[in-house]
C-alpha cells in the first residue's frame, strides 16, 4: 500500500521509476503480508534504510516542481508578452505628476487649462516610452535582459530599430513640453523638466548607468516628484510669477515616494539576472525578505508623512482624508509582496500592485486639492479654460 501511494505521487509529478528510489518499502510491506510479526530490529533496519531514499524522493519532487514552474513561464503567450512589453499601466507615472501638479495650481489660482493638460499628457507619455525602450536597449547590451522574454528588443528582434525609435519619441516628447512651456512663458518649468529627463538619462544610459550602482530609486524620486510635479504646477498658470507653494512641494514629495516604490518592486523577479551582470539594485543588496520589509516601512512612512502634512496644514484636510481612504489599496500591495517575495513567478506582479496604489493615492491627493479650492469658495469655480 505504501509503495502504491508513493507510485501514485510519482505519476502526478512526472517521476516514472520511483520504485527504484524506494526499494526497502516493498520489503517492509511484504513482511507485514506474511502474517508473522517481524522483529523490531528488522523494522528499524528497513526504516533507517528508507530515510535516504525518501529524502532523495523529496529532492526529486522539488526539482520536478521547479521544472514545472519554469515550464509555466515558458508557456506565456505572445500576446501576454507584448502586453508586458508595452507596460501600459506604467504610463500612470506620467499622468499622476501632471494631475497632481495641475490640482495644486488650481488650489492656488482657481484656473485649469484643459488643452495644456492634454498636450502635457501626450508629451510625457512619449518621454516614458523613451525611458522604457532605451532601458530595454541598454539592459540588452549588458545582458541584464538576457532571460527577459518581454523585453522589446527580444520581441522585436532589432536592437537598432528599438534604439532609434526610442530617441525619436524623446525628441517628440521634449518638443511638446517645450511648446507648452513657451506658451505659458515659464522658463522655470522647462528647466525643471530638463532636469527630470537628465535624471532618466543618467539612470540608464552609458557611460553613467547609475541604476547599476543602486541609485535608480533616488533619481526616480526627484525626477517624478519635485522636478516634474512642480514643473506641471507652473505650466497650469496664466502668470509667470506663480510662487511655488508648500502644498505643491509636499504633494511632489508624496508623488515621488509612490513612483519610486514602483521602480523598487520591479526588481524583485530580476535579482538573479541583475547579480549576473553586476547590477547592484537595492534588492540585490537587501534580498527579497529585506525588500519586503522596505516596502512595508515605506508605506507606513508615507501615511505618517501625510498625517504630519495635514496637521501642519501644509496639505488641505480634504487631501489627507481622501488619501487615507487608499489604505486598503496600500495594504493590498504590501500583503502581496510580503506573501510572494520568494516566488519569482508571482512576484512579477508586485510592480502592478504598486501602480494601482500609486494611481489611487495620486488621484485622491489631486481630488483633495481641487475639493479644498471648490468648497472654500462661495461662488462656483471658474470655468475650465480651453
Amino acid at each position: 500500500m505504501a509503495a502504491a501511494a508513493f507510485y501514485s505521487m510519482s505519476l502526478r509529478h512526472g517521476v516514472k521509476n520511483l520504485n527504484q528510489l524506494l526499494p526497502n518499502i516493498h520489503t517492509v510491506t511484504r513482511i507485514y503480508h506474511v502474517g508473522g510479526r517481524p522483529k523490531n530490529a528488522k523494522i528499524r533496519l528497513n526504516k533507517a534504510n528508507t530515510r535516504p531514499a525518501r529524502r532523495q524522493h523529496g529532492v526529486l519532487l522539488k526539482c520536478v516542481a521547479e521544472q514545472g514552474e519554469e515550464g509555466k513561464e515558458e508557456d506565456i503567450s505572445k500576446a501576454t508578452l507584448i502586453w508586458r512589453a508595452v507596460k501600459l499601466p506604467m504610463y500612470t507615472v506620467a499622468l499622476i505628476p501632471i494631475t497632481v501638479g495641475s490640482a495644486a495650481a488650481y488650489l492656488e489660482t482657481g484656473q485649469y487649462f484643459a488643452n495644456r493638460f492634454l498636450r502635457l499628457c501626450v508629451s510625457s507619455a512619449c518621454i516614458i516610452a523613451w525611458l522604457n525602450l532605451s532601458n530595454d536597449v541598454y539592459d540588452f547590451d549588458t545582458g541584464a535582459d538576457k532571460n527577459k522574454k518581454e523585453s522589446v528588443v527580444n520581441l522585436a528582434g532589432s536592437r537598432t530599430g528599438t534604439h532609434v525609435f526610442a530617441w525619436i519619441l524623446l525628441a517628440l516628447g521634449f518638443a511638446g513640453l517645450s511648446w507648452v512651456s513657451v506658451e505659458a512663458g515659464s522658463l522655470r518649468s522647462i528647466m525643471l523638466l530638463s532636469y527630470a529627463i537628465i535624471c532618466g538619462y543618467v539612470y540608464q544610459c552609458p557611460p553613467f548607468r547609475l541604476s547599476y550602482l543602486g541609485l535608480g530609486e533616488p533619481l526616480c524620486f526627484v525626477a517624478f516628484g519635485p522636478f516634474a510635479t512642480t514643473a506641471f504646477y507652473l505650466l497650469q498658470s496664466s502668470t509667470k510669477q506663480l510662487s511655488i507653494s508648500g502644498a505643491v512641494v509636499a504633494s511632489s514629495i508624496l508623488v515621488g515616494i509612490t513612483t519610486s516604490l514602483i521602480l523598487f518592486c520591479s526588481h524583485f523577479h530580476q535579482i538573479e539576472d541583475d547579480k549576473a551582470v553586476g547590477k547592484l539594485s537595492p534588492l540585490v543588496r537587501l534580498g527579497t525578505e529585506g525588500g519586503a520589509k522596505v516596502v512595508k516601512l515605506t508605506v507606513v512612512a508615507l501615511y505618517l508623512l501625510l498625517f504630519i502634512l495635514g496637521l501642519t496644514q501644509t496639505l488641505p484636510f480634504s487631501s489627507v482624508i481622501l488619501c487615507g481612504l487608499t489604505l486598503p489599496v496600500a495594504n493590498w500591495a504590501v500583503s502581496f509582496v510580503d506573501k510572494y517575495h520568494k516566488d519569482k513567478t508571482k512576484i512579477f506582479m508586485a510592480k502592478y500592485y504598486c501602480v494601482r496604489f500609486h494611481t489611487a493615492f495620486g488621484a485622491a491627493l489631486a481630488a483633495g486639492l481641487v475639493a479644498a479650492r471648490m468648497f472654500a469658495r462661495k461662488q462656483l469655480p471658474q470655468a475650465i479654460l480651453l
